[in-house]
């Protein structure tokens, strides 16, 4: 699974956990703590250090990646060029959007939610 700047500690934590099939209890007892203090990390009630999540992701048999990479802008983009549209000209565009969709699902043979 590929994790973003926005995905939370808690998390990784978790999946990590789950990918390994280890209960909080073992992750805990690899980890010389609680199984109280992994079940908080997980619910987000206490947010670890980056540190402390590697070290997580390491008792469960995973190795914890950070990369510098160019941001997708993609959508940001395309959001910025809708906003210098007025309001009649996004509505026509949304109509032609879904005139296009609709023709390429008949063309496919597919339905749309309502038909």
């Amino acid at each position: 699974m590929r994790y973003t700047l926005w995905m939370a500690a808690r998390h990784i934590i978790r999946r990590a956990r789950l990918r390994a099939g280890l209960t909080q209890s073992e992750v805990a007892a690899r980890l010389k703590t609680t199984q109280s203090a992994v079940a908080r990390w997980e619910a987000g009630g206490t947010s670890p250090s980056y540190d402390a999540v590697a070290r997580v992701v390491e008792a469960c048999g995973f190795g914890l990646e950070s990369r510098i990479v160019e941001a997708d802008t993609a959508e940001w983009t395309l959001a910025q060029l809708s906003l210098r549209l007025t309001p009649e000209q996004r509505f026509d565009q949304l109509v032609r959007t879904v005139a296009f969709a609709d023709a390429g699902r008949s063309a496919l043979g597919v339905r749309g939610e309502d038909g």
